[in-house]
């Protein structure tokens, strides 16, 4: 797929690594819309790369349905979600052990029922925005690993539906295999274990090798759209030191 002129949703795409994932699609010349909730953060994305905007809370249901219809785009990623509240099993109320399951799995059955029910073009892809802690987990962080492999099951369910359907939409996860500062949720993270360990949360997060900043994390998504390589795996691994690597793929 090349991306020059494709439409291209990207929710959370004002901030962190959906920041980062914007630059690189810009770069590549995709036409860009960026959903996310904050109104100031959409205008400096918008100053700056002159995207399309759609102020919106991403667990909107009539949202997810109404932005997929009009925009109709070519690639949709859903990268949105939640910072979790950190602290020790013991410690979580169930509120706090809930949060990514209320947001990031609520939002991604949205949108996903929106892509196959309005439905995408053939052809489209849609990148679900998992995580490393969908693998190992994440016990600072409540229900945060289950959500994120909920998410990973959910693109396979997906591909499913697309192929009973015969609807030519392919759905694939993406899984960050590191903590990543400057992200929000990566700072939170690093700074939890960071502390229970008594290190820094820089001296923690280079436990996991080279860094991968948002925009090298933007250039490794544009990487699994455009390399023909990637185009039937369904979960991608994205670190520093390997780049892109296929941690699932298609069913025969």
């Amino acid at each position: 797929m090349t991306l020059k002129d494709k439409t291209a949703i990207v929710t959370g795409g004002s901030r962190g690594l959906g920041l980062g994932l914007v630059e690189a699609l810009v770069d590549q010349g995709a036409k860009v819309t960026v959903v996310a909730r904050g109104p100031e953060a959409l205008k400096a994305v918008a100053d700056r790369l002159g995207v399309a905007t759609i102020q919106a809370d991403i667990t909107n249901e009539a949202a997810a349905h109404q932005i997929v219809g009009d925009v109709r785009p070519d690639i949709l990623v859903l990268n949105a979600g939640t910072t979790p509240r950190m602290g020790r099993l013991d410690q979580l109320s169930w509120t706090d052990f809930s949060m990514a399951w209320e947001t990031d799995v609520k939002a991604g059955l949205y949108w996903l029922q929106a892509a196959l029910n309005v439905p995408l073009n053939p052809g489209s892809r849609v990148l679900v925005g998992s995580s490393g802690a969908a693998v190992t987990g994440s016990q600072m962080s409540g229900g945060y690993g289950g959500s994120k492999r909920m998410l990973w099951f959910m693109a396979k369910y997906a591909n499913g539906v697309s192929q009973e359907k015969n609807l030519g939409i392919r759905f694939q996860a993406i899984l960050p295999r590191m903590m990543i500062l400057g992200t929000g949720i990566g700072d939170a993270a690093a700074s939890a274990y960071a502390a229970s360990m008594g290190i820094t949360p820089g001296v923690f997060v280079s436990r996991f090798g080279s860094p991968m900043p948002p925009r090298a994390f933007g250039d490794r998504v544009v990487s699994v759209l455009e390399d023909p390589e990637f185009a039937e795996g369904i979960v991608f691994g994205l670190n520093g030191d390997d780049g892109v690597t296929v941690m699932e793929g298609a069913a025969a």
